[in-house]
């Protein structure tokens, strides 16, 4: 199953799992309308595409300003994204994430996938 990681969201919440605020674009005139439900002015703009890496191909950028937001989100939205998990033809940004930040005191990374070759789900992560 592939999900986008405003949907996981929206599944997190729904079960009380507390995440950011954030909202989904899929035309940048609609910004301005959709970040007043936001209680920030530095956001994350993530596009929304199924491969890992998308913050080294440029897919993530963190703005601290309307203005700012824009031009990312222009930038971003209709660009194709190329990562390793893409191959060289990558993938076209169709959506965009906007999320509000926050201080971050400890991050780390965790995945769950399923080996096709073992039947297992294998965890992994990183600090």
């Amino acid at each position: 199953m592939n999900i986008h990681e405003y949907q996981a969201k929206e599944i997190f919440r729904s079960f009380g799992i507390s995440v950011l605020n954030g909202v989904v674009i899929f035309d940048t005139k609609d910004i301005e309308g959709k970040i007043k439900k936001l209680k920030s002015n530095n956001f994350m703009v993530k596009a929304q595409i199924h491969a890992g890496g998308r913050g080294k191909a440029g897919g993530i950028k963190m703005v601290k300003n309307l203005q700012e937001l824009k031009r990312e989100a222009e930038k971003m939205l209709g660009k194709v994204l190329i990562t390793h998990q893409t191959g060289q033809s990558g993938v076209k940004v169709k959506r965009l994430y906007i999320e509000e930040t926050c201080d971050i005191a400890k991050e780390f990374y965790l995945s769950c996938v399923v080996d096709r070759s073992s039947s297992k789900i294998a965890f992994i992560s990183s600090a």
